[in-house]
């Protein structure tokens, strides 16, 4: 009578699914995750706030921002 070991096909099959996660099959096109695209252009959006805001002197000066005069009362609702 054999004894056959189970952790045998275990491994195997662990193997298998490691080796899909690093190494994908070929032809297949990897997409990244929504989430992660959307943390991304979230990051980005934030960090051109915060340089926009740390060099707002710079940017007035040359001419691409306002000079702080906010909106015309004209254009303001009563």
């Amino acid at each position: 009578m054999q004894i056959r070991s189970k952790s045998l096909p275990r491994s195997c099959s662990l193997r298998r699914g490691i080796q899909s996660l690093v190494a994908p099959a070929e032809g297949r096109t990897d997409t990244s995750h929504p989430l992660l695209v959307f943390s991304a252009v979230v990051l980005l959006a934030l960090f051109a706030i915060l340089e926009i805001d740390l060099h707002t002197a710079q940017l007035q000066a040359i001419g691409l921002l306002g000079h702080g005069t906010g909106i015309d009362p004209v254009f303001l609702s009563p």
